[in-house]
């Protein structure tokens, strides 16, 4: 019985025959397969490799995990079945879905929503009638208040007959002495 893992943390530049060297002292692979990204081409820095002996995988797992290839310390690990997804996987790329390039004949695609009509191209834009922001007229300055308590903090300010005490506590003393 034939048993896969996953080897992660691979190097881009990293090919299959490369890793099959590379893991071949714990046993000869059956398929070694580095994934690469549908619509780019890319390496995807992971991939799966499958023994005929679970021993054989056992040995590579113990081996190689965390050992540095290029430069990078692998991950391997016995590969899990995949997850069922919440949703529908994304349709692969078709080019002829595909919409012309700019300037191209549109007349032969056929659109799948409709948007409203296409807006103006941006130099012919009507112009509004407020200027540009440099170009408006000067704002007003902020109006005085009048009225209201002033308070100054200078010290010079205060008449002598001043103490820390509060205005109504002076009044009602000022009443007592009255009487």
């Amino acid at each position: 019985m034939s048993v896969r893992l996953f080897v992660g943390n691979l190097p881009y530049d990293a090919t299959d025959a490369e890793l099959t060297e590379f893991l071949s002292p714990a046993g000869k692979p059956v398929s070694v397969r580095i994934l690469t990204d549908r619509e780019t081409g890319k390496p995807r820095g992971f991939g799966f490799v499958e023994f005929s002996e679970p021993s054989q995988a056992a040995e590579a797992i113990r081996r190689f995990h965390q050992q540095l290839f290029k430069g990078r310390p692998l991950v391997l690990n016995e590969a899990r079945p995949r997850e069922a997804s919440s949703g529908p996987r994304p349709a692969p790329f078709d080019p002829s879905r595909a919409a012309p390039p700019p300037g191209g004949d549109r007349s032969s695609v056929k659109p799948t929503r409709n948007f409203g009509p296409d807006a103006p191209p941006r130099g012919t834009r009507k112009r509004s009638s407020r200027g540009a922001k440099g170009e408006r007229a000067a704002k007003r300055p902020i109006p005085e208040r009048s009225g209201g308590q002033f308070f100054s903090g200078a010290v010079e300010d205060t008449p002598d007959e001043a103490d820390d005490v509060a205005f109504w506590a002076r009044e009602s003393a000022d009443d007592n002495d009255d009487a």
